[in-house]
């Protein structure tokens, strides 16, 4: 069981030398960076944070497969890997169809498109040489001159039931988003299906400690149901006193939750809130 922390897209991004630093001297396990369109980038960041730390883990939530060409991001996390064995997490997933579209970068299968990404970066990453005629994806013959002795895992950040197949499928973990609770993990395990026990499956979750909670999470909430097609009073949250946050992820691991990442709210010392988070658990 692992507990992560998010460095929030919102956050200003020289701040996450900052944060990382002071993360590391903690017991968390790992930090969690972002892409989002218009934000960050998450290689970039990744490096960041890789660079500033020792010991964490860092995990890219997640590289949207529609901006990174395979081969490039490949390249990428092969040179993280290799400058920081074993303490990095890839993340990647379908990206927002709305951003996307934006950029002129919707694909025209996203389901072929994420498989035929994580199959070809996972064989690329293991030192293979590929040749992929897909329906979105066309490598012809490459490989990386620099591999890394150890592979990074690859994790399918995604939320829809053929989705959680897919990365049931082809990829070592699935990341989940922002709200889902204990009592849904059950049924998305068994719609992700991966007999391998070393499939990670992580879990997203917002954070705010303090008597202000319901107020303070209230935008982020009716937003946050209304992509995930659920209620506002469904979506699941380390919020409240610390004990109610800590009982939280708690229940979230014992529901099958290998890793529990919290995404801090406040935008002003937001590890405030992570180590109350800590003391408590």
């Amino acid at each position: 069981m692992r507990l992560g922390v998010m460095f929030d897209r919102d956050l200003p991004p020289e701040q996450l030398i900052p944060f990382a630093k002071a993360l590391d001297e903690t017991s968390v396990d790992d930090l969690w960076v972002v892409e989002d369109l218009g934000w960050t980038g998450g290689i970039s960041s990744s490096a960041t944070a890789l660079a500033a730390t020792s010991r964490l883990r860092v995990g890219l939530g997640i590289a949207p497969a529609p901006l990174r060409n395979p081969m490039l991001l490949a390249m990428e996390l092969a040179n993280l890997a290799r400058v920081h064995p074993g303490r990095l997490a890839a993340g990647i997933g379908h990206g927002a169809g709305d951003w996307m579209r934006q950029v002129g970068a919707a694909p025209r299968s996203p389901l072929a498109l994420l498989e035929e990404t994580i199959t070809s970066v996972r064989a690329l990453l293991r030192g293979e040489t590929v040749t992929l005629h897909g329906r979105s994806v066309h490598l012809d013959g490459v490989s990386l001159v620099h591999p890394p002795a150890e592979a990074p895992p690859v994790l399918a950040g995604v939320k829809g039931p053929r989705s959680l197949a897919l990365s049931g499928r082809v990829a070592q973990g699935t990341i989940l988003p922002e709200g889902v609770g204990p009592a849904q993990l059950p049924g998305i395990r068994e719609q992700i299906g991966a007999g391998d026990e070393d499939h990670e499956l992580v879990v997203f979750t917002y954070l705010h400690i303090g008597d202000d909670a319901a107020g303070f999470t209230r935008a982020m909430v009716e937003g946050q149901a209304a992509w995930l097609g659920v209620a506002p009073e469904d979506v699941a949250m380390a919020a409240g006193t610390a004990e109610e946050a800590a009982a939280m992820v708690k229940s979230l691991w014992a529901a099958g939750a290998d890793t529990v990442a919290v995404r801090p709210l406040a935008q002003e010392d937001p590890l405030r809130h992570v180590t109350a988070l800590l003391a408590a658990l």
